[in-house]
């Protein structure tokens, strides 16, 4: 490459123009469809011969410029705020069949009179707008914050922004409650969108790949004036937090949020239960023609009273679906099969495809999930494929479109891709696995970078990007290493691209994360089947980091008591608890734990609900009439108890449906308490049951 120093002005202006136009594709790859295409290393060197030219060249430095466009300035990022009533997600539907056992569910959960069709559920169905969801607070009627979903429990303070779009009101007229979450989808119109992305390629500025991403981006700038002159608007449809009643059923909900001044969906109905597989197909049918984009329907049973009596079960309510339009194909060439190594040391096949536009998103990574995946499709380099987005998200491969070309098959690696180590496929599993754990560097980037994310520890300025540079020098090699890079300040300030602020907003991130929750901190930890879910039911049953680490231990010995109780856990079970096991046999495990812990705070799970059930263990046996299994469990959960699959001599109550078996006749040996459904329909606080 020429040196700098050597370049003419005329040869000068040309190579800014190629850069500005290349980190721009790098920049939609990364940022807007996650599907880099170039390391990290090779972008910075990109970027960094772009400032040196402008450094030699000032008067050469163009309105694209990588060092000018938006968001490109050093940033601490939005502030956090908790959301008073979680932003949940919603099971889906696909077809009538997904639809019918939705409502046949919630039946069941009701009880009588509900129970066999005999009384008419009520939904409205709105149609499901493709932006980002977003919860309002008004305190005496004012506009207090805004903050986006996030993981649900905690989202990004986009209170200024929020302000900026014209069609949401800053104060509501009289009469509102004292205090009330409004939560909606920021969208943009595919017309604003068209326009938006003229007035950006014209100016030599970042094109968008969708609406969705236009509206995201625009929401989510720290400067609220460029948020400001995007043509954002909002739907109103969910109520968070409510210091007081609003309205006794969905759609009169709706129609209050209107009076307010929000703008309601005009395709929004209250219709009956049977009349929704039509409204879908009505919906499907119209879909391209709307001015803007939505990917499904989303029904809600219209009673209030009833959503509050169904509730949750895990992260989605038992009140409400939605039911997704059918996933968009295109056709694309695949150029190669590349391996990736993920943290817990997984070698997964990913498609390298030429980019092809799959319902409005531009695609050119697709998972191709194992080896059993690629001879089932029998996919082969350069074969033509179709692609699509699964549930309108995740590329995958569907099928190969046949050119009568014999192609050479593709033989899976015997190595893993980061270290060469030879790879291992367990017994019943469909995955190559690398066995050399934290001697794999790949998988320690990984797991680092695991560490620092949204969901775990979410240190804003340890991205991906900063975690594979520091490892790369040695500075972070476990995660107790990232909270001693106070030691390092200076030398992160020398940093190419950092300087003594960037350094500051770094270290001061990471001193604002050593106070975790339990849940997230056993998330961080990156053990292999432990995700969200998992953390947070293993968070609630032990309560603290103390009882965890010693039941743990205890749990490493194939038949203790401790083992047994924690495979028993609903939702763990036996193979997981298998893993954690695992992971605490593992002496290089529970020293970087014991290295780690020192330097945080950890709190413990919050307090179950001031229930009748609070704190106690139940165990379901037998069948139950009224409700599935696994609806009286979460039910329990919700009421604040545990609810395991064994009975021992800790277990509080057992319920006892027909066909009881064994763990009744273990519960009257050890004399613990039983009930039957009936019983447990009148604890819970259900209606009896008929007759």
């Amino acid at each position: 490459m020429t040196d700098v120093t050597t370049l003419t002005e005329a040869e000068a202006a040309a190579e800014l123009a190629r850069l500005a136009a290349e980190i721009a594709h790098h920049d939609r790859l990364y940022h807007t469809h996650d599907a880099p295409e170039i390391t990290d290393a090779a972008y910075d060197a990109l970027r960094q011969r772009n400032a040196a030219i402008e450094a030699r060249f000032p008067t050469l430095v163009r309105a694209d410029s990588p060092t000018r466009r938006v968001g490109a300035a050093t940033a601490t990022g939005f502030a956090k705020l908790r959301h008073r009533v979680p932003m949940l997600s919603l099971d889906n539907a696909f077809a009538p069949e997904d639809f019918t056992e939705f409502t046949a569910r919630a039946r069941r959960f009701l009880g009588p009179p509900f129970l066999g069709n005999t009384t008419a559920l009520a939904f409205v169905a709105e149609p499901k707008i493709d932006g980002l969801s977003v919860s309002i607070t008004y305190e005496n009627g004012a506009l207090l914050h805004a903050a986006t979903r996030g993981d649900g429990e905690e989202g990004e303070d986009v209170t200024a922004n929020i302000r900026t779009i014209k069609s949401i009101p800053q104060t509501l007229p009289a009469p509102y409650p004292a205090r009330i979450e409004i939560r909606g989808e920021v969208f943009m119109t595919k017309a604003d969108f068209l326009a938006l992305n003229t007035a950006q390629e014209a100016a030599g500025d970042k094109i968008f790949a969708n609406p969705r991403n236009a509206a995201a981006g625009g929401l989510r700038q720290l400067d609220a004036t460029i948020t400001a002159t995007r043509p954002l608007s909002m739907f109103a449809y969910a109520m968070g937090e409510a210091s007081e009643p609003v309205a006794e059923t969905h759609w009169h909900w709706l129609q209050t949020l209107a009076r307010w001044g929000f703008a309601v969906n005009p395709l929004s109905k209250r219709i009956a239960e049977t009349e929704a597989e039509a409204f879908q197909a009505e919906l499907g049918r119209n879909r391209a023609g709307l001015p803007y984009d939505i990917d499904g329907v989303v029904y809600k049973i219209d009673d209030l009273a009833l959503q509050r009596r169904l509730g949750f079960v895990g992260r989605a309510p038992r009140w409400a679906i939605a039911w997704k339009f059918p996933a968009e194909q295109a056709t694309t060439t695949l150029l190669d099969i590349l391996i990736q190594v993920g943290r817990t040391g997984a070698n997964t096949p990913v498609a390298a495809l030429a980019p092809v536009n799959v319902g409005g998103v531009l695609v050119s990574r697709a998972t191709l999930h194992n080896e059993d995946e690629i001879a089932r499709l029998g996919v082969r380099i350069g074969d033509t494929v179709t692609l699509q987005r699964a549930g309108d998200v995740i590329p995958q491969i569907v099928a190969v479109i046949p050119d009568g070309i014999d192609r050479p098959k593709f033989v899976f690696p015997t190595t893993c891709a980061a270290c060469a180590t030879p790879l291992a496929r367990a017994p019943g599993e469909i995955v190559w696995r690398c066995p050399n754990g934290l001697a794999c560097p790949a998988q320690v980037e990984e797991r680092l970078i695991h560490f620092c994310s949204r969901l775990a520890f979410d240190i804003e300025g340890m991205g991906e990007k900063t975690v594979r540079e520091f490892h790369a020098l040695g500075w972070i090699k476990t995660p107790a290493d990232i909270f001693r890079l106070k030691s390092r300040q200076p030398e992160i300030a020398a940093l190419e691209g950092w300087g003594t602020l960037s350094a500051d907003n770094l270290i001061r991130a990471i001193d604002t994360r050593r106070r975790v929750p339990l849940a997230r901190f056993i998330y961080a930890l990156g053990i292999r089947r432990i995700g969200e879910q998992n953390a947070k039911l293993l968070a609630r049953h032990y309560t603290s980091y103390e009882n965890w680490r010693a039941q743990m231990a205890l749990a490493v010995q194939i038949g203790a008591e401790a083992r047994s109780d924690l495979g028993a856990i609903i939702g763990i079970g036996p193979a997981i608890a298998t893993e954690l096991a695992e992971f605490f046999a593992e002496p290089h495990n529970t020293a970087a734990l014991d290295d780690l812990v020192p330097q945080l705070t950890i709190e413990p799970a919050e307090a179950p609900a001031a229930t009748a059930l609070a704190g106690k263990i139940i165990v379901f046996t037998g069948s139950l009439v009224s409700l599935t299994r696994p609806e009286a469990k979460a039910m329990a959960e919700n009421l604040g108890a545990r609810v395991t699959d064994s009975v021992s001599k800790k277990t509080d109550l057992v319920v006892l449906g027909t066909d009881a078996g064994s763990k009744a006749r273990k519960a009257a040996e050890l004399g613990v308490a039983t009930v039957d459904e009936a019983g447990w329909r009148e604890i819970a606080g259900l209606p009896p049951l008929a007759g």
